[in-house]
């Protein structure tokens, strides 16, 4: 994808995706107004385009929630990286669906006067300091603007241009994005009187997303901790563990006293280092594997020669190396960082495949 680019570079695996994220989504919307027609009846009837719109919101934010429970689940087991592979699909839905979602409600709500939908949507309520009457329709709004942002960017093609860093922090606007539909949620949810219920559910969410980060996020910071190493010639050198302790074709991340940290691969009884970070969106190499030769990234399956870190041709990517040695009878690696590309002969094992083997 960073030689050249196509709109959607489809695969067997992706189209299954989007096919059963598809088939997910119709069943849902269906369900959602079956159980409306079959739960609301007689005075209490909510009409057909009214039981779509909630159909449409509801759904959007059920997505929303898996898109960030995805990343860290994957970290946390590595079974859930398929569907990390192609999040990016399920966001591009996600936003579709909240599309059909505001269009269809301002259609509904602000387009059968005279003023234009638009401007009635945005003129029709100023009441941003009444808590009980406060327009959270702008709240949507501005959430859908983040995710269109989002979903317009989310192609490689805006990566390679805005580079990894910048695209990354500007795709970590979905958190305010995700607060903002929250808050147009529950605000509209209690301004309407529906009760308590929807709201409940949406904070029951947002709990879960939010405990899901935090146990990632505790746990890699005690991985990281547990990182030991020692100074020698103004040289910091850490402790990786016993050659037995990185599986065949796979890595033990370790972390340097200035947080960074580094992949330390067995390849095939060579160990070689390179940062954690790809090249591509920030995925965490240590936690990919050695396929044809190469580290393979597991976010997205862009690779890496571990000797060099530089990507296969036609391929131009380069990442960092580091320094390995084995000195008595353990795996030890340089914290400093080498320039992205350069070549390092990897520390031979005696026993390539390990204890830990298979």
């Amino acid at each position: 994808m960073s030689v050249g680019y196509t709109w959607v570079q489809w695969s067997p695996t992706k189209r299954r995706y989007d096919i059963i994220a598809t088939i997910g989504i119709i069943a849902f919307l269906a369900i959602f107004v079956i159980v409306g027609k079959v739960m609301w009846t007689g005075a209490s009837a909510i009409g057909d385009e009214v039981l779509i719109i909630r159909a449409l919101g509801s759904c959007a934010l059920v997505l929303l929630h898996v898109v960030l429970c995805i990343g860290p689940l994957a970290r946390l087991d590595a079974r859930f990286q398929p569907v990390l592979f192609n999040r990016r699909h399920l966001g591009v839905m996600t936003f579709l669906v909240a599309l059909a979602h505001g269009v269809l409600s301002i259609g509904y709500y602000h387009g059968f006067g005279v003023v234009n939908p638009l401007v009635s949507l945005l003129t029709s309520n100023t009441q941003f300091t009444s808590l009980q009457a406060f327009p959270y329709q702008l709240l949507g709004v501005a959430g859908l603007l983040i995710l269109f942002v989002l979903a317009a960017t989310s192609h490689d093609y805006w990566n390679k241009v805005l580079s990894a860093t910048i695209w990354k922090r500007l795709h970590m606007g979905v958190y305010v994005a995700y607060v903002l539909l929250v808050a147009h949620v529950i605000t509209g949810s209690l301004q309407a009187d529906r009760g308590v219920l929807g709201a409940a559910l949406v904070l029951m969410g947002v709990l879960i997303v939010g405990s899901l980060h935090v146990l990632t996020a505790v746990r890699e910071s005690t991985h990281d901790r547990g990182s030991r190493g020692l100074l020698e010639n103004g040289e910091h050198w850490i402790d990786v563990g016993a050659p037995g302790d990185i599986p065949l074709d796979r890595a033990r991340t370790v972390c340097t006293p200035g947080g960074e940290r580094i992949a330390v691969f067995n390849d095939s009884g060579a160990i070689s280092a390179v940062t954690n970070v790809c090249a591509h969106q920030g995925g965490p190499l240590g936690e990919g594997r050695i396929i044809d030769g190469c580290i393979t990234c597991p976010w997205h399956g862009w690779q890496y020669r571990a000797n060099d870190g530089c990507a296969p041709p036609p391929f131009k990517e380069k990442i960092a190396t580091h320094q390995v040695r084995i000195l008595s009878g353990r795996v030890q690696v340089n914290a400093r960082a080498l320039p992205p590309g350069t070549k390092t002969p990897p520390a031979l094992l005696q026993n390539p495949e390990g204890p830990n083997h298979g």
